[in-house]
């Protein structure tokens, strides 16, 4: 038997999350949480009931009722309100997530607003979850660091979840949809692991074992666009995310398959708007790929 199809490696190989633990405790009253340039929340409710609010134009519910133990996750920067009862408040564990390239992440992308999901419902994170709560219960050498990474474990198993349920999750139309599908996941695995490879439409096809004309109304349906326009963006998102680590318009053009760096430049001018040189010197850009300080309630914007 042939081992299932890894979506989730190449792509997060490239575009990494790094989860920092904040708090761990009981939350009282009325919380909030500051929206961040590049920054999201993984909240695990470990115990007791509350309910969640979000301003009208955020995109997700105004509110919600959260009746059981739960991962709350906001894959982007959007600010939030838990209101807990002041005299049995829930139990949380929440960290912030940094996503390399902050909005312009594929996965921040492709996921809606926010995700609610019962703990119950996912398995094998129970254990995740033991060593998670052994490790905030009380201080220990390295807490902070195994913390951190247990977290983002946690975001990997949400994310295999929502890969095996598109339709429970409902996922909006995009690149997730694209990798839950069976035969069209073929194609999209190796175009994020060989980017830089001569990809005609002919070969997409070939990959999820499609003919031509089957693949792109597959695709198109699944993903929202084309599958010139998803290889030229993923392109892009690489190319934007290499420029912020200091290499060279030429070495990245190679890399990507392009010909020349006026080539590269052009997919800049056609997606963006701008050459490399002039988006990477857009004021506040170096904001979305630095790593936040580190937290208390009060330098995240959680006001009690």
């Amino acid at each position: 038997m042939k081992p299932s199809l890894d979506r989730l490696s190449s792509l997060m190989e490239r575009f990494r999350v790094q989860a920092d633990l904040f708090h761990a405790g009981p939350l009282c009253g009325v919380t909030h949480f500051a929206a961040r340039p590049g920054q999201g929340f993984l909240h695990v409710m470990r115990r007791g009931t509350m309910e969640v609010t979000h301003s009208a134009d955020s995109g997700a519910p105004l509110r919600l009722s959260v009746e059981e133990p739960s991962l709350l996750f906001y894959p982007r920067p959007l600010a939030h309100d838990f209101h807990n009862a002041p005299t049995e408040g829930a139990d949380f564990s929440c960290a912030t997530l940094e996503f390399d390239g902050g909005a312009q992440h594929p996965l921040a992308r492709a996921l809606p607003p926010v995700v609610v999901l019962p703990l119950a419902r996912v398995a094998g994170l129970e254990h995740t979850l033991a060593l998670l709560f052994a490790e905030t219960e009380q201080l220990r050498c390295g807490q902070r660091l195994l913390a951190n990474r247990l977290f983002e474990i946690l975001l990997l198993q949400l994310l295999r979840w929502l890969l095996d349920h598109p339709e429970q999750a409902q996922l909006p139309t995009g690149l997730l949809t694209g990798l839950a599908h069976a035969q069209l996941a073929k194609t999209l695995v190796a175009l994020h692991e060989r980017p830089g490879e001569a990809w005609s439409l002919e070969r997409m096809a070939a990959c999820a074992g499609m003919s031509r004309s089957a693949f792109a109304a597959a695709f198109k349906a699944q993903l929202a666009e084309t599958p010139a326009d998803y290889l030229a963006n993923w392109r892009l998102a690489i190319a934007q995310a290499q420029l912020r680590q200091g290499q060279s318009i030429k070495s990245i053009a190679d890399q990507l398959g392009y010909g020349s760096a006026a080539a590269l430049s052009r997919l800049f001018t056609q997606k963006l708007g701008v050459s490399p040189r002039a988006w990477l010197n857009q004021p506040g850009l170096e904001n979305s790929a630095s790593s936040p300080p580190r937290k208390t309630l009060k330098s995240i914007g959680l006001v009690q």
